[in-house]
């Protein structure tokens, strides 16, 4: 069953999409503030976190950073603020979807649900290889059960868009795909955050794949491939 930790300081909020959560089978657990959900994140260990952004003690943002280099659930940032820049800097921060509030409750479980489908779902166990669930590219070895990417051995530490992203890419080296199409087909829905999320996860991932970057190659004026490294 999904896990899902809700963190808001104004318990009404909480409270109500909690409820509304566990009325669709959720599990689901709140927090009142950012260091309570870190406490959370480590023993809850949730699927999907709903995340405000303006809390005392810690806030939403600050709980990103603290879980950049941690197993962590999908994001789910909510903020009163509707700047471009807030917006793009939770998402550079590593969350993986972005509301405004007030929000509509049958959104945010929309919302919820397309993060679930796409959370980890292999946890402690570690599957056998095979040809079916292990793409290899470059110097990449993308394990799809473990939802696990090792760049020349290394592993690396994505979120789940992330590694969503790279293995949609992967598995159809050289075809060129829309920022449009990469929103719908990695994000499940026309995401409110449009595709300048797509070039900060594009951004994040090949950061993280060092050397290996150039993997991932710009379509300009389109999107975005994979394509293998020259020899």
């Amino acid at each position: 069953m999904t896990k899902v930790l809700v963190v808001d300081d104004e318990v009404s909020i909480s409270s109500a999409v909690a409820y509304a959560l566990r009325r669709e089978g959720y599990t689901v657990e709140t927090a009142g503030d950012g260091q309570e959900a870190l406490e959370r994140v480590e023993s809850f260990h949730p699927d999907v976190m709903v995340l405000d952004v303006m809390m005392p003690r810690l806030s939403g943002y600050d709980v990103c950073r603290k879980l950049e280099n941690r197993q962590r659930p999908a994001i789910l940032l909510l903020t009163v603020k509707d700047d471009i820049v807030d917006k793009v800097l939770g998402l550079e921060l590593g969350a993986d979807d972005y509301m405004t509030k007030p929000f509509d409750m049958r959104e945010i479980i929309a919302r919820v649900k397309a993060l679930s489908r796409r959370s980890r779902t292999v946890e402690n166990v570690q599957q056998p290889a095979s040809p079916q669930n292990e793409i290899r590219i470059s110097g990449l070895v993308i394990n799809l059960l473990n939802r696990t990417v090792h760049a020349e051995g290394k592993l690396l530490e994505l979120t789940p868009k992330e590694f969503d992203l790279i293995a949609l890419l992967a598995r159809n080296p050289e075809r060129v795909y829309s920022r449009e199409a990469l929103l719908e087909q990695v994000w499940d829905m026309d995401f409110a955050g449009g595709t300048r999320t797509v070039d900060i996860h594009v951004q994040r991932l090949r950061k993280k794949l060092g050397d290996l970057h150039d993997v991932i190659q710009t379509v300009y004026g389109i999107g975005y491939k994979s394509t293998e490294s020259p020899a």
